[in-house]
């Protein structure tokens, strides 16, 4: 991880539309190593559209974006190293084996991942058994810890996930929040949707409320480390 100390990601007046219809504006707000955001809202109302600018993968028409007091501009291609963006789909290969999944995307990052380090962090998603298996005979709970192990084994400092609970079950949901509150203990920054109350053991969270048609509410940043 990073220097505790320079982990801040700022935004600054973002704005998205869809259809013509502006799903928000104006919208800005800081967050400081070890905390978290809870976006909130209701379907439609541009939580996605917001973590996809938030990931650097769709560019918002006015504002700007800056990690460690640099914009996502001037980052280009070393954005990606700084972040972990999870989406509704899981980004694996369906004929590979959550291990070669593991290692290929270790590899296509310029990152170093022995077999052995693998294993020890499939083995603590649950998936020690299940390594070898194409990932095309896995549950979609298994999926999920599959996808979820890179942000094991790759440490970034910027956790981007999207309804990342959907398909685990209780005791997967439990492990997430620990490695969640784990990694916002080490300096980590996370910014979270769903539509269930985040576990307790996750510290540090503020919410942000997206309302249609355009208005967003946040919590005050002086009171977000409450």
């Amino acid at each position: 991880m990073s220097d505790r100390g320079g982990n801040m990601l700022q935004v600054q007046n973002l704005a998205a539309a869809r259809g013509g219809r502006v799903l928000f504006s104006g919208l800005s707000f800081t967050l400081l190593a070890g905390q978290c955001l809870h976006v909130q809202g209701a379907n439609g109302v541009g939580k996605t559209s917001l973590l996809k600018m938030l990931a650097g993968l769709s560019p918002s028409p006015v504002g700007r974006v800056s990690w460690q007091d640099k914009s996502y501009a001037e980052w280009g291609d070393d954005l990606g190293a700084q972040l972990h963006y999870l989406g509704h789909r899981d980004a694996l290969k369906d004929t590979l084996s959550p291990l070669e999944n593991l290692l290929i995307g270790a590899r296509l990052h310029g990152v170093r991942l022995t077999e052995h380090t693998a294993l020890q962090v499939l083995q603590r998603v649950g998936l020690a058994c299940h390594a070898d298996l194409p990932v095309r005979q896995l549950s979609q709970g298994q999926k999920r810890r599959a996808t979820l192990a890179r942000c094991l084994a790759l440490p970034r400092p910027i956790w981007i996930m999207d309804e990342p609970w959907v398909g685990l079950d209780l005791a997967g949901q439990a492990e997430l929040g620990a490695w969640i509150a784990a990694h916002l203990n080490s300096g980590g920054i996370a910014i979270l949707t769903s539509h269930q109350l985040l576990p307790e053991q996750i510290p540090s969270v503020s919410i942000l409320a997206l309302h249609a048609p355009n208005a967003a509410t946040a919590v005050p940043e002086a009171a977000w480390a409450c």
